[in-house]
C-alpha cells in the first residue's frame, strides 16, 4: 500500500507529528482511535477507546513515547505525537477511526527516521 503521506528527514531523539482526521472533521461519533504499524502483527502503536487509552496490547517500544496530539479529538483531530523517535520507529503507520456504525480506514503515513551524524 502506498502511503497518503511521507514524513522524512526526521532524526533520532526528536519528536514527530503523524496527522490524522476523523472523515468530516468529525469527533461526534468517534468510538475508537488505533495507530498501528504494519509490521507489529497484533500489537498496536496507540489505541484510545472509550475515553481511554488501551495499553493492553500496545508494543512495548512505544509505551510512554505516543499521545494523542489532542485528547479531545477536536475538529476531528486524531494525529499523535511519537516522543524521542529512534531509526527502529522507521516504517509505514496505518490510522483507523472506529465511529458509530462505521469502521473507516483513514490514512497511512511512512515515517522515516535518521540517525544523527556522529558527534551531534
Amino acid at each position: 500500500m502506498n502511503p497518503d503521506k511521507t514524513v522524512s528527514g526526521c532524526r533520532s531523539g526528536q519528536k514527530v507529528t503523524l496527522t490524522c482526521r476523523a472523515p468530516n472533521n468529525n469527533n461526534d461519533n468517534v468510538r475508537a482511535v488505533e495507530w498501528s504499524r504494519d509490521d507489529l502483527k497484533d500489537e498496536h502503536v496507540l489505541l484510545y477507546r472509550d475515553g481511554h487509552f488501551e495499553l493492553e496490547n500496545q508494543h512495548p517500544s512505544f509505551k510512554n513515547r505516543v499521545d494523542l496530539q489532542d485528547s479531545q479529538m477536536k475538529d476531528g483531530d486524531v494525529s499523535v505525537i511519537l516522543k524521542n523517535v529512534t531509526f527502529n520507529d522507521t516504517g509505514t503507520y496505518e490510522c483507523r477511526v472506529f465511529m458509530t456504525g462505521t469502521n473507516e480506514f483513514i490514512s497511512i503515513i511512512y515515517l522515516s527516521v535518521v540517525d544523527p551524524p556522529p558527534g551531534e
